[in-house]
């Protein structure tokens, strides 16, 4: 079939709720990706930070295709080696917590909000159901996590939502204090607001929450789904930013690509979770945790995460060399390989451009270009992207 006949294939037989750019991926290596025309792109979205280790790493794919071979799914009525090991290399990772396995990010977020209300049950509050969570937040899109998500563009159309959510301004302290009353059991929070254009915390505000919400008696909730799993060149990015949550969510890169996600809990909060309170067929499922085993024991080695640190900072220097020659850039922000730059206007047109020139980056929140590269980028890929888009630049932004 020809690209042609492969999108008009999607569009005939699936449903429009995606913008699909006109381009058809039929093989990835590391850090590049292979068109049906077999032109060749720099993937610097990495399936929005999905491919941690790059498309069809070696590891990845011989743990897939050993335990494919061996074992694909028996339910979670019984243990199966490859999670029990996954669970202490995500425990070990995180925070030291129980672990709760699910199959996406919006099923983390929907666990955690049921975790939360029901540890504050369990500690005789009733009443404190409420979340409290952050203007320009993006929980997921079940119903669960788009209440949770202060984004109302995303709300249209189905309202209504469920109750229970409290908004405060992101990076208001005093906002969050007087937010957490007496009716509240959580806080949840992006450590890095991902789909709101990479919005970075005020300095010492999630210690600030942290303090908050321990001096309270209620729960702090990191949704690390985005920068979690080393991508801002630590483990977690609460780590980075001095505090210790409660509980974390994760998901997008934990199985390079195969749908897998957690809950890491306190194990006291954890508790509330017992047997018939919440559970999933294929969350943990044995082909996700192998590769998953992969990913984490990468990550943990020594000098990974060094790496990733140094390559972000050469890649943000890049994007503000960039900034320096140009009169239409207003930011450069991020961390690690979570990266982006905000422009005066729409970046749309910008990320097309790009991908004509054959690098794949995203435009989000309307005027901001995002780039979530493999981990596993080069320095060499760095330069080359950073050539590239500086090409795609609106020429009448130069200075």
């Amino acid at each position: 079939m020809t690209s042609s006949d492969i999108i008009a294939m999607t569009e005939k037989y699936q449903m429009g709720n995606y913008t699909r750019h006109p381009v058809v991926f039929v093989r990835g290596e590391g850090t590049r990706l292979f068109d049906a025309d077999g032109r060749e792109y720099l993937d610097f979205l990495g399936g929005i930070a999905v491919a941690l280790l790059g498309h069809a790493h070696p590891g990845v794919s011989q743990a897939v295709s050993l335990q494919v071979k061996n074992l694909v799914h028996v339910s979670n009525l019984f243990h199966v080696p490859v999670q029990a090991e996954l669970g202490r290399l995500v425990s070990q990772s995180t925070t030291g917590g129980k672990v709760f396995f699910c199959n996406s990010g919006t099923e983390a977020n929907e666990a955690a909000i049921k975790l939360a209300r029901k540890w504050s049950v369990d500690q005789g509050r009733e009443r404190a159901h409420e979340i409290v969570v952050a203007e320009g937040s993006f929980h997921g899109r079940t119903y669960g996590g788009l209440s949770a998500t202060a984004q109302p563009k995303f709300h249209k159309g189905f309202e209504p939502l469920l109750p229970g959510f409290r908004t405060v301004p992101f990076g208001d302290a005093a906002a969050l204090d007087a937010a957490l009353t007496d009716g509240t059991c959580a806080f949840l929070i992006e450590p890095i607001q991902g789909e709101f254009g990479v919005r970075m915390p005020p300095p010492g505000y999630l210690a600030d929450a942290e303090r908050l919400c321990r001096a309270k008696g209620i729960l702090l909730m990191a949704d690390e789904i985005q920068t979690g799993m080393g991508r801002t060149g630590s483990f977690l990015a609460s780590e980075r930013f001095g505090c210790t949550p409660d509980v974390v969510t994760l998901a997008k890169g934990m199985a390079n690509g195969l749908p897998l996600g957690a809950v890491v809990a306190a194990e006291e909060v954890a508790a509330s979770l017992g047997p018939g309170t919440h559970g999933t067929t294929f969350g943990g499922n044995p082909v996700c945790c192998a590769a998953s085993r992969v990913v984490f024991e990468a990550l943990r080695s020594p000098g990974f995460l060094d790496e990733v640190r140094l390559k972000g900072e050469l890649f943000a220097a890049g994007l503000r060399e960039v900034e320096g020659r140009r009169k239409d850039i207003r930011e450069v922000r991020g961390m690690g390989l979570m990266l982006a730059i905000e422009m005066d206007g729409e970046t749309r047109e910008i990320a097309d451009r790009c991908l004509a020139r054959g690098l794949v980056v995203n435009s989000t929140a309307g005027n901001v270009l995002r780039f979530l590269p493999p981990l596993t980028v080069s320095e060499g890929e760095i330069q080359q992207c950073l050539l590239i888009l500086e090409e795609s630049l609106p020429q009448g932004g130069r200075k």
